[in-house]
C-alpha cells in the first residue's frame, strides 16, 4: 500500500510538472508573437534596412564590365523584379542548371557585371562590422514578390531532379550525431528549447508558412539572414561538415521545401527570434 502511494504521488508529480512546462512554453511563445506582431510593422522592423541597401547596391554600377545588375534575368526577364523570387529556384538555359537566388545573383555579378565574387563571397553572411551585400539584395529582391504564392518551377527535368535530390537529402542521415534535416522536421510537436519546430516532411500549412517567411530578420543575431545561412547553420548544428555556399545541394534542398509550400503567401522580412 505504501508502495503505491508513493508511485501515486510520483506520478501526480510528473503530470503537473509536464503540465507546467508546456504552460510555460505556451505563454513564452504567445509573448514572442506579440513582440513579434510589435515590431513587424516596416518601419519598426530592422530588416527593411537591408532591403533598401539592396534597392541600392541592385542598380549600382561594378566590375570590370561596369554594369549594375538590372541587366540581370532572374527568370522573368532582365531586370524584372516583381514575382521572380516565388518562382525560384529554377531552371537557367543560359547556365544549363538549376539555380536560387543567390546562386543566380554570383553568376550575373560574374557574367553581367564582370565582378569578382571572391570579396562577395567571404562576407555572404553579416557579422559585428561585416555588411554583406549577398543579404541585402535578397532581402530586396524577395521583398518585390510580397503577397504573391510560392510556385517553384518543376517541369524541366532538371528541377524534378533537383527536387528528388532535395527530397532525398532532407532524410539522408550523417554526421557525427548521424542526423538529417527529417530529425527535426519530420514529426508535429518537436521543439528544441522554446522554439517550436515546423513540419517540413509534408506539405500544406507548416511548410507553406516557414518557406514564406525567409528572408528573415533574426533578433538573436541582429541580422536578416537568408535560406542559405538557415540550412547552413542547421547543418552545422546538426554537426554535418558545414556545405559550400550556393552549392547545388543547397538548391536541391530548397527545392524541395518549397514544393512542399507551393501556394504558401510570400511576407519577408519576417522577424523571427
Amino acid at each position: 500500500m505504501r508502495r503505491a502511494a508513493i508511485g501515486s504521488v510520483l506520478t501526480a508529480f510528473v503530470l503537473c510538472t509536464i503540465s507546467f512546462n508546456v504552460g510555460a512554453q505556451d505563454a513564452s511563445e504567445k509573448e514572442i508573437e506579440r513582440y513579434r506582431a510589435m515590431i513587424s510593422d516596416p518601419m519598426s522592423n530592422p530588416g527593411f534596412l537591408a532591403v533598401d541597401r539592396g534597392e541600392i547596391l541592385w542598380s549600382e554600377k561594378r566590375g570590370s564590365k561596369n554594369a549594375s545588375l538590372e541587366g540581370c534575368d532572374l527568370g522573368l526577364g532582365a531586370g524584372k523584379l516583381e514575382g521572380a523570387f516565388a518562382k525560384l529556384p529554377r531552371f537557367f538555359a543560359d547556365a544549363d542548371k538549376v539555380m536560387d537566388l543567390e546562386q543566380r545573383l554570383l553568376w550575373c555579378m560574374q557574367n553581367v557585371q564582370g565582378l569578382d565574387t571572391k570579396d562577395v563571397i567571404a562576407r555572404r553572411f553579416s557579422g559585428p562590422g561585416r555588411a554583406s551585400d549577398m543579404e541585402d539584395l535578397v532581402a530586396f529582391i524577395a521583398n518585390k514578390s510580397n503577397g504573391m504564392k510560392i510556385d517553384v518551377q518543376l517541369g524541366h527535368p532538371k528541377e524534378a531532379e533537383m527536387a528528388a535530390v532535395g527530397e532525398a537529402l532532407f532524410f539522408r542521415r550523417g554526421g557525427v550525431m548521424d542526423f538529417a534535416c527529417a530529425t527535426c522536421h519530420a514529426e508535429e510537436g518537436k521543439r528544441i528549447r522554446l522554439q517550436g519546430l515546423p513540419e517540413l516532411s509534408k506539405a500544406g500549412k507548416q511548410a507553406q508558412e516557414t518557406m514564406g517567411s525567409w528572408p528573415t530578420y533574426r533578433v538573436s543575431q541582429g541580422a536578416l539572414r537568408t535560406m542559405q545561412h538557415r540550412l547552413w547553420d542547421c547543418y552545422r548544428q546538426q554537426r554535418w561538415p558545414v556545405p559550400e555556399y550556393a552549392s547545388d545541394s543547397l538548391t536541391a534542398l530548397t527545392v524541395f521545401l518549397n514544393k512542399q509550400a507551393l501556394g504558401g503567401e510570400i511576407n519577408v522580412p519576417s522577424i523571427k527570434r
